[in-house]
């Protein structure tokens, strides 16, 4: 029996990057000698076993053949003949087939060193073709190794395995566990520029897709296209390091904008109402966690909204804030704010100019919650009905009166 590091944790060696998880493969053993030796069974698919110390997972090498569309059809043979060549053959990217033996030297036959040295995505084998999470997961790559390309090769298999249909036998859950995970890399916008090399984003997102080619007021955006604004947002909310939520709500904050009829080019008007009915779509489709869909949802409806906040009526502030439930949910308030800044500085030339519509909404919203609102329901005994309105109109007064000298109902 032979034990062996395997793939990521391998990988980011050779890369000089911190080791986070390691994977290990077994060879030359079957799960009655790897129970014999004190690990525990955990693999439902194939054998996988939890080290009786480390309590770290540990795989006997293992071939696959494809049964089935999907990520799914497969079966899986484990057994104590089975190579670590085989084992690594069947890897999704030479990066990932790189094994070290437990005296640090190196098994790599796939050449997977000279890639990790030109910095390219290639895939190990034509096998790479019968699983289409693989695609997702390049694109995730893309997403955190951004100096990385994609080998030729590589992209034109993944083109043909969209084209075959592949990508739609993809279930929501796992789009999302892999959208979510690139998202949340450093430099989110690669993930998409693979997949929309690949066709691939045209089948998950195509309400997303669709904004590239789709022009804007040059005035207002100088980067013209409207997908390429997303993408600076999207890179915009990264180097801040908001949280996935955010990233989310700024990936989907101008779909509207991809359904605009072309004689109102460059203009959008009401695009936000749009933007928020193919959000709830995604949300729906794609199963997004509430948190991500309740900001998305907000964002896409509120950003035109924030961007104008100088501009507005004390009462339209407050309505605002009531909207947005930000008296009791101010986090979720100010997360959208930092997405509504992504949106601004998503933009050729805007990447550093001052957003003060965030601090000023913030600090209207502070005013706002400083209202007693029990003080005046005990004020409106026995007429309920009047409770609703009185807060209201507090708040207002409370927000017209911190509003500088010069503004709407100052």
């Amino acid at each position: 029996m032979k034990i062996y590091t395997v793939g990521g944790a391998v990988r980011d060696g050779l890369l000089g990057l911190p080791v986070q998880d390691r994977d290990y493969v077994v060879v030359g053993a079957t799960p009655a000698d790897m129970q014999a030796r004190g690990f525990t069974p955990v693999g439902k698919d194939f054998p996988v076993f939890l080290h009786p110390q480390t309590h770290e997972e540990y795989a006997l090498a293992r071939t696959e053949r494809k049964t089935a569309p999907g990520y799914k059809g497969f079966v899986f043979h484990a057994d104590a003949d089975v190579t670590l060549e085989a084992d690594l053959q069947r890897r999704d990217l030479t990066i990932n087939a790189i094994a070290q033996a437990e005296d640090g030297s190196l098994i790599d036959p796939f050449n997977g060193q000279a890639d990790i040295a030109a910095r390219v995505f290639r895939h190990v084998s034509d096998a790479f073709a019968e699983d289409p999470v693989r695609i997702l997961r390049l694109a995730r790559f893309a997403a955190r190794f951004a100096d990385f390309t994609v080998a030729p090769e590589t992209l034109a298999l993944m083109q043909r395995m969209v084209a075959a249909g592949e990508v739609d036998a993809l279930v929501p859950e796992r789009v999302w566990q892999e959208l979510a995970r690139g998202l949340m890399e450093q430099a989110p916008s690669r993930m998409f520029e693979v997949l929309r090399q690949s066709g691939a984003l045209a089948r998950i997102l195509p309400e997303l897709d669709a904004l590239w080619g789709v022009p804007q007021p040059p005035q207002h955006h100088p980067e013209i296209d409207t997908g390429v604004h997303v993408m600076l947002a999207l890179d915009c909310a990264a180097r801040a390091g908001f949280g996935l939520p955010v990233r989310f709500a700024v990936l989907t904050h101008d779909l509207g904008k991809g359904v605009t009829p072309k004689e109102e080019w460059p203009s959008h008007h009401g695009h936000e109402a749009h933007s928020v009915k193919l959000a709830e779509q995604i949300c729906k489709r794609l199963k997004i966690p509430n948190d991500c869909r309740d900001l998305a949802v907000m964002t896409a409806r509120e950003h035109g909204n924030v961007r104008r906040a100088l501009e507005l009526r004390a009462s339209t502030v407050v309505k605002l804030l009531e909207r947005c439930d930000g008296f009791r949910k101010p986090q979720r308030f100010s997360d959208m704010l930092h997405a509504a800044q992504c949106d601004q500085r998503g933009r050729t030339g805007f990447e550093e100019r001052a957003f003060p519509q965030a601090a000023y909404l913030e600090a209207l919203l502070t005013v706002a919650r400083q209202v007693d609102a029990g003080a005046i329901a005990r004020q409106c005994a026995g007429q309920p009905q009047k409770i609703a309105d009185s807060v209201h109109a507090a708040r207002v007064a409370a927000v017209a009166a911190a509003m500088p000298e010069g503004k709407p109902n100052a």
